[in-house]
């Protein structure tokens, strides 16, 4: 079994991290930000970044000489394969409100790519569309999956439990929050999730990332297992990014990783997801490490 760790080994684990996280993230921030463009042209330094939450887990987990076990690798079982189906059709679900009411008012315009690569210029708007969404939803999400892998490894694998054993308040929300400010260097810098006004799309961004770890935070504890966590993250790069903000042109304030329709219907979906008591687990099958109230956390 997993032993419980007291306080003080939790926040000096966090510090160690959060400290790792810092220095290594900021490196790679500053090489991004003096290569200029979008995040998109550099995967190479994207694949890095989103690795290094990672990375600071192992740094903290060798220095406070803890083992690997409560990350967890362990699918969960039927507790597992239900949470990843759940956390694979979330950002579907999302997109498909979200997007389709900016589309339906006109906020924003539904344009998909021609897809040109298999052929389907001629075919119609819907077609290209539900094309494109098959594909991210399916090889897109497994391959976003490996990106999003060194997140979760990170912020629900190590993070999240730390937060709960060291007795912070509201530790899903504060996660959330660190979560969301690890992000906007690069919105302020306007290569990542960025309209026209930076600091307004990275509140936006905060709020809408907090709304999305209460989400993965479920998962990860619910189940005991860390590959819903990647399944959710990996999905939602990979259907929202590459499906339904490819079909979009028009203003981001409303849809978009910094929109406000993402963060109304998240709300709205996440509220009734992870309402009343989780079972937190570490790893599936075993003892439950906590008991949370999901209007406390």
């Amino acid at each position: 079994m997993t032993r419980t760790r007291n306080v003080g080994e939790a926040r000096r684990g966090l510090c160690i991290y959060l400290a790792a996280v810092m220095v290594a993230s900021g490196v790679i921030e500053w090489r991004l930000y003096r290569e200029g463009g979008p995040i998109s042209e550099h995967r190479g330094l994207v694949f890095l970044l989103m690795w290094t939450p990672a990375l600071a887990s192992l740094v903290a987990r060798l220095m406070m000489r803890e083992g690997m076990r409560d990350v967890s690798f362990r699918p969960g079982g039927l507790d597992g394969l239900k949470g990843m189906l759940i956390a694979w059709f979330y950002p579907v679900a999302v997109g498909a409100l979200a997007y389709g009411a900016a589309w339906w008012t006109g906020l924003a315009e539904f344009r998909p790519p021609p897809l040109s690569q298999a052929g389907l210029e001629q075919a119609s708007s819907m077609t290209r569309f539900f094309v494109l969404l098959a594909l991210t939803a399916s090889a897109g999400t497994l391959g976003a999956m490996v990106f999003a892998a060194g997140e979760e490894i990170g912020w629900r694998g190590y993070m999240l439990t730390r937060l709960i054993d060291a007795g912070v308040p509201r530790p899903v929300l504060t996660g959330g929050l660190i979560w969301g400010l690890w992000h906007t260097p690069l919105i302020l810098s306007g290569q990542y999730a960025s309209g026209p006004h930076p600091i307004l799309s990275a509140c936006i961004f905060i709020v809408d990332v907090a709304v999305f770890s209460y989400f993965i935070a479920w998962l990860r504890l619910t189940t005991g297992s860390v590959w819903p966590a990647v399944v959710a993250h990996g999905a939602w790069n990979a259907i929202i990014q590459g499906a339904f903000d490819a079909s979009t042109t028009g203003t981001s304030l409303w849809v978009g990783e910094s929109g406000i329709l993402i963060i109304l219907v998240g709300l709205a979906l996440v509220s009734q997801i992870v309402r009343g008591r989780w079972p937190a687990r570490r790893t599936p099958g075993e003892p439950v490490f906590a008991d949370l109230e999901a209007s406390k956390i």
